[in-house]
């Protein structure tokens, strides 16, 4: 099938070009389409000309924001290639409206998160992080199922909090362990939960019944403390919270008091505020684990979203549909 030769510009901040468009990749997309450009402003007179022959954007994180105005500069426009998770703080419905074709990375950008994800709920189930600081105290032999009996993954239950597409590659992963695995989503619907090949419970029946729970879900303002605390104050004495969505999403205080209690554990990759401050209890507690939002796309893992990218600039150049293209009707209940 012939490919029509079209003309491309990215736009998004200058060290995120350089992380994942670095000069090689940016060459292979100069073999398949004409590069008119980076930008990282729609303002300045370059950036206009550049916009006003440009078909196809390829936007990333801090890319500057798409409205009508810039659709009015850009009038041959039609596709914006995202090259990371949600397009919502990047593209404005008038850019749907108008008929412009949206594709995102963000199943790409979920592989990692879900595998950082899975990695956690395995060390949670094995109390990983309370026999290291049991150990790195004694520094000698200990009997570890006297001290934490019940350790291991066979037969717990992991509880899925969002069934997005972070959720649903989390179970997918999980499949290969013997794992009893729930998920709460008020979107998700019987015939889905079966082929998923997961049991759909209420989000109180969740938190009370399982070993781990994983927050998946979308920060929208329905969701803001979506586990309040008397969804913390449900979970079971020795269970484990892992975030790696956002901190918004959980009541930390009520959490932050039952994890120094000694009652639960914590894993989170992302707090609310983004950064906690300097003497938080959570820092230096045994039963927390804090990582700077490492769990998405990072280093090697870059790689991965240019060529999804890629892949639909070729498909569209040929006319085929794109295969991450975002649906309007589910924009307002994703992240």
């Amino acid at each position: 099938m012939s490919a029509e030769r079209l003309r491309v510009t990215f736009a998004m901040g200058d060290d995120v070009r350089e992380r994942i468009f670095p000069a090689e990749q940016v060459a292979r997309f100069e073999q398949v389409a004409d590069v008119a450009g980076i930008l990282t402003e729609f303002e300045s007179d370059a950036a206009k000309r550049a916009l006003l022959e440009t078909d196809v954007l390829v936007t990333g994180w801090g890319a500057p924001f798409i409205d009508a105005g810039v659709l009015d500069l850009a009038p041959a426009l039609r596709a914006v290639l995202h090259s990371a998770g949600t397009v919502k703080p990047y593209v404005s419905e008038d850019v749907l409206e108008r008929g412009i074709r949206v594709s995102t990375a963000a199943t790409a950008n979920a592989a990692p998160v879900a595998e950082y994800t899975v990695a956690m709920i395995v060390l949670a189930n094995k109390k990983v992080l309370p026999i290291a600081a049991r150990y790195r105290m004694l520094r000698e032999e200990f009997d570890v199922e006297q001290a934490f009996p019940g350790l291991g993954n066979f037969g717990k239950r992991v509880g899925i909090v969002g069934a997005s597409k972070i959720g649903r590659r989390v179970i997918e992963l999980l499949r290969g362990y013997d794992l009893d695995v729930v998920v709460y989503d008020p979107f998700l619907s019987a015939s889905e939960a079966l082929s998923l090949g997961v049991e759909s419970v209420a989000l109180d029946d969740l938190l009370a019944t399982s070993d781990v729970v994983s927050i998946h879900a979308p920060s929208l303002p329905s969701t803001h403390d979506l586990v309040d605390a008397r969804g913390i104050g449900l979970m079971r004495h020795g269970a484990t919270l892992v975030n790696t969505a956002r901190g918004e999403i959980i009541d930390q205080a009520a959490l932050t008091a039952r994890v120094t209690a000694g009652e639960l554990f914590a894993i989170l990759d992302v707090t609310s505020p983004w950064v906690l401050e300097h003497e938080h209890p959570l820092y230096g507690h045994d039963h927390a684990l804090l990582t700077p939002h490492i769990a998405g796309s990072l280093g090697g893992e870059l790689g991965r979203l240019a060529d999804v990218v890629l892949d639909e600039l070729r498909r569209f150049s040929q006319g085929l549909p794109l295969a991450h293209e975002v649906d309007a009707e589910l924009l307002a209940i994703t992240a």
